[in-house]
């Protein structure tokens, strides 16, 4: 019995080691074509390309957090601290726009604010026949579109922060004379700032790997101009060199927001705890504040879900949904659910050592799952490519790829479900089914993975819908005549074929619902 435990417990350290490496070896490669590239392409790109592209993503990421923040807190603040009619609807509604990918969004506002467009058209109306509205292709059009989509990462941090905040904090400020105004800027926000910092630092991330929205709005950023290297240039040198600064500024926001939530933290030093209690206004008050979050939501997925369902309705699209359309959601629900699958048999060794055997090696190969945060889609694929292209290239062109790229790219998704589920498990549950003679194999059977059943399910489908609604990795990698739902939005919208893209854009927010069921779920059994 001995030899098979010892052996089980090397299987799954082996694993565990296996995965590990295969995670980074990816990003090895590309930084090491990086490093390797010649002096005279790292010349070219920082005399050209790369002081536009930094200068571009970073601002990009400044102003997109800046109205984050603004949308975010604000709407925390009117569901936590205000009762009025409708207050948990708009809980809900809120988180409704992360079901929307940017490049759906991106899609409707390039019509919405276009040349042309309904809104131009609502502007000429007041302010005469030659006014111009500023373009949906621009900063401010990609600022709008990525902060539409991202404040609810704000949004959902700041209300559970609000929901279990101590307010005897601002009574004490209120008893020393402070007005409303200055305790919520001088006590709350501050008290509030680690939470906040979090939300922001997942929305610049987002902003820093977005692909579709800059690439259906035309604007130029380092994610961006990766792919433009590798489809328009086919240079990979170049790419990878792009590649290698962008997973740096994704690292150097972590580490910023890491060092800066550990000189935030707040802990209550005091027994006495209150809970806020919301306020009751006046119907005047009730209506602006519900004119604000329905403006807020209406803007964020109201208008695109009406477009999209009326776009799919039409004559155009309807047109479309034959065997061939069907083929595409087929395409799209199998890679899926090989990622899905892959991604939890991948993550499942690496949270369990790390749980139970919480050795430098088991944590650091825990650690390396964790790259995929820093790797953008089109830096995913890169990866997979150089890796595949250079070790094994009869894969290459296979299914094969593209789902080594999801697990790549989505494994912290699952992991975040994984590893929680597992430390909730008791050990002691496992030393007993072990003294009644279980091996380690038979105990994992019929005692963890039951246990563990919900905390599986949530990373599947977690990795599941994330890959549905992957665009630049399977834009990259997929197989000649191989189109997903999200390849047919982004190649219909590119085209500005809104009619055609819709029913492959409302069937992928559809899916996405689902995602936001548990994230809510979770969200509200936290608070």
């Amino acid at each position: 019995m001995i030899a098979i435990n010892r052996s089980s417990g090397s299987a799954l350290q082996l694993a565990a080691l296996t995965s590990a490496a295969l995670i980074l070896l990816p990003l090895g490669y590309v930084t090491a074509l990086a490093l390797s590239a010649d002096p005279v392409v790292w010349y070219r790109l920082w005399s050209t390309r790369v002081p536009e592209l930094l200068l571009n993503t970073v601002t990009l990421a400044g102003a997109v957090a800046a109205l984050t923040l603004v949308l975010g807190v604000s709407t925390a603040w009117m569901v936590t601290r205000f009762e009025f009619p409708g207050r948990r609807i708009w809980e809900v509604a809120l988180v409704l726009p992360l079901a929307m990918p940017t490049y759906v969004l991106a899609y409707v506002y390039n019509y919405l604010l276009g040349f042309g467009g309904p809104m131009e058209h609502l502007w000429q109306l007041v302010a005469g026949p030659q006014a111009r509205i500023f373009s949906p292709q621009s900063f401010w059009g990609v600022t709008l579109v990525m902060a539409l989509d991202t404040f609810p990462f704000v949004y959902l941090l700041t209300r559970s922060a609000l929901l279990s905040f101590n307010v005897s904090f601002e009574e004490v400020a209120r008893t020393c004379g402070a007005s409303h105004f200055y305790t919520m800027f001088r006590v709350t926000l501050p008290l509030l700032r680690p939470s906040i910092v979090a939300g922001l630092a997942l929305v610049i991330l987002y902003v820093v790997s977005d692909f579709g929205a800059v690439s259906l709005l035309r604007y130029q950023t380092l994610t961006y101009a990766v792919f433009q290297q590798m489809t328009g240039r086919s240079d990979n040198q170049a790419a990878s060199i792009l590649s290698l600064l962008l997973v740096i500024l994704a690292l150097l926001f972590l580490l910023a927001e890491r060092w800066f939530r550990q000189k935030s933290r707040f802990y209550q030093t005091t027994g006495r705890y209150r809970a806020p209690r919301r306020i009751q206004r006046s119907w005047p008050y009730t209506t602006a504040l519900t004119a604000c979050l329905a403006t807020v939501v209406g803007l964020a997925f109201g208008i695109p879900a009406y477009l999209l369902v009326a776009w799919s309705v039409s004559p155009e699209a309807q047109a479309i949904l034959d065997s061939r359309f069907f083929g595409f959601v087929w395409n799209s629900a199998v890679l899926s659910t090989l990622a899905a699958t892959a991604a939890v048999l991948v993550g499942l060794p690496l949270a369990y050592l790390a749980s139970r055997k919480p050795t430098w090696l088991n944590i650091g190969c825990l650690q390396a799952a964790y790259a995929g945060y820093v790797l953008p889609g089109p830096v995913a694929a890169l990866a997979v490519l150089v890796l595949f292209l250079n070790v094994i290239p009869f894969f290459y062109g296979t299914v094969l790829v593209l789902i080594v790229a999801y697990v790549l790219h989505f494994l912290p998704a699952g992991l975040q479900s994984l590893e929680p589920s597992i430390q909730q498990i008791t050990p002691n549950l496992e030393e007993v089914s072990r003294t009644l003679g279980l091996s380690i194999r038979e105990t994992w059977r019929r005692v963890t993975l039951p246990l563990i059943r919900n905390g599986v399910i949530v990373a599947w489908v977690l990795v599941f819908l994330q890959t549905m609604k992957e665009l630049p990795a399977t834009l990259l990698l997929r197989p000649v005549g191989f189109d997903t739902l999200a390849i047919r939005v982004w190649l219909e919208a590119s085209e500005e074929y809104y009619q055609l893209a819709a029913p492959s854009a409302l069937l992928i927010v559809l899916v996405g619902l689902p995602a936001l069921v548990l994230l809510l779920s979770r969200d509200w059994r936290a608070a």
